[in-house]
């Protein structure tokens, strides 16, 4: 394989998770006793560019098709954050009813519903033909397609530029990085601002968040990394925030190299030096991630062979992606969790992928009272832990299995949003 952006060819393998299905793959009762195709598992870090990237072994367009499960606006916490950002963003830069608002990855219209609320034109592009279909419900005008310069550039020559161009936790969903952000600078006003945010690769693996890592996920990106892409396009990114969610991303805001009306902020400076002292820049930054990784398993298999022995009920919380990587990376099946609780209709009444474990609704949890409840979104514990608070009445403890095994007792303080 090569380096997606600067081609460099890939040896340094930065960790391997085997084998397993498509993290959102998930199974109909017919076909538990079909074959299950599995993907390789493994991240190389670029010795050039320091990008950390999986081949596409599972090509993007089976993965993000119009069975698609995953739906925005089934977290809380991820619709506040959503609302905070609109108007935050408003107030900085003074979007109007005269302004265009464009979003690639718009899902289910989990954010542009509150730039409409404001009266502001928005336009969202999302590959997923149902989650657009829930937009479209709410008003939003959505294009079925994958962002890229094809696109772009039927945009522009339309006339319909971005004064602000959003893209949530997309980045690292796209094969060909380069061509989705040669496509952004196509169709971005003069002056317009772009705003990404994605996962911090620093707070993956500082915090031992290889859960993350799954096929939809190509990229996993730095400060450092992301800068060389965005300049290779003629894009300048002018300023950036370490927000909390996903247990750490980034929030990037990017201009025309050749827009001189917006000053770089020091919090570029800031982070890019902070990478720089941590190794960010070096091979060895990534070494060793293994074993970390390694440990987890460890424990979280123990942890389930004991209870199991002891008759104890285990259930989960949240049919998440990084959660089904856990499990196929430690190799659990249905005879370790007996079920996942997870709000989303679209995924329940189905199966985990290679697990079997069924996904069902809240209301099986209070017929079954488990003892133990593992939270697989552990980006959400305060959430779930505050929304399952009454499974205390029998006894129930909650437990996360990223960074380390942890018996939470309580809501606290975290990175959870």
């Amino acid at each position: 394989m090569h380096c997606r952006f600067c081609k460099s060819e890939l040896s340094n393998v930065f960790i391997d998770l085997v084998s397993s299905p498509a993290a959102n793959s998930f199974l109909t009762e017919e076909q538990l006793d079909e074959p299950e195709p599995f993907y390789p598992l493994k991240a190389y870090t670029c010795d050039n560019c320091f990008l950390v990237q999986i081949p596409e072994y599972k090509k993007c367009d089976t993965i993000f098709d119009n069975e698609y499960v995953y739906f925005s606006s089934y977290s809380k916490s991820w619709l506040n954050h959503a609302k905070e950002y609109t108007g935050e963003i408003i107030r900085r830069f003074g979007y109007h009813s005269g302004s265009q608002v464009i979003e690639i990855a718009s899902n289910d219209g989990y954010l542009l519903q509150y730039f409409k609320e404001m009266s502001i034109p928005v336009l969202g592009i999302e590959p997923t033909a149902n989650t657009a279909e829930a937009a479209r419900a709410k008003g939003i005008e959505s294009i079925v397609r994958f962002f890229g310069t094809s696109l772009a550039a039927e945009l522009a020559a339309e006339n319909r530029k971005a004064d602000l161009l959003i893209g949530n936790n997309v980045l690292a969903h796209v094969p060909d990085i380069v061509d989705f952000v040669a496509g952004m600078k196509l169709v971005l006003k003069e002056e317009g601002v772009i705003t990404m945010e994605f996962p911090h690769l620093m707070q993956l693996i500082e915090n031992n968040q290889f859960d993350t890592i799954y096929h939809e996920h190509f990229s996993y990106l730095s400060f450092y990394t992301v800068k060389q892409i965005f300049e290779s396009q003629a894009l300048e990114l002018f300023d950036v925030d370490e927000i909390s969610t996903h247990g750490g991303s980034l929030r990037i805001y990017a201009k025309h190299a050749e827009d001189k009306s917006k000053s770089i902020s020091d919090n570029v400076h800031r982070l890019l030096e902070k990478e720089i002292y941590k190794g960010m820049n070096t091979l060895t930054y990534y070494s060793n991630f293994q074993k970390k990784v390694q440990k987890v398993k460890l424990d979280f298999n123990d942890f389930l062979i004991h209870q199991k022995l002891e008759g104890k009920k285990v259930a989960a919380y949240g049919a998440a992606a990084k959660g089904n990587t856990l499990l196929n990376f430690c190799g659990i099946k249905n005879d370790s969790i007996d079920f996942v609780v997870d709000a989303n209709p679209y995924k329940q009444h189905k199966w985990l992928p290679a697990s079997h474990i069924p996904v069902v609704d809240e209301a099986v949890l209070e017929e079954q009272k488990p003892d133990y409840v593992i939270i697989f979104p552990w980006n959400l514990k305060n959430e779930i832990i505050e929304q399952l608070s009454y499974a205390r009445a029998w006894g129930c403890k909650f437990v996360t299995a990223i960074p380390v095994l942890q018996i939470v007792r309580d809501v606290v303080s975290s990175m959870a949003e």
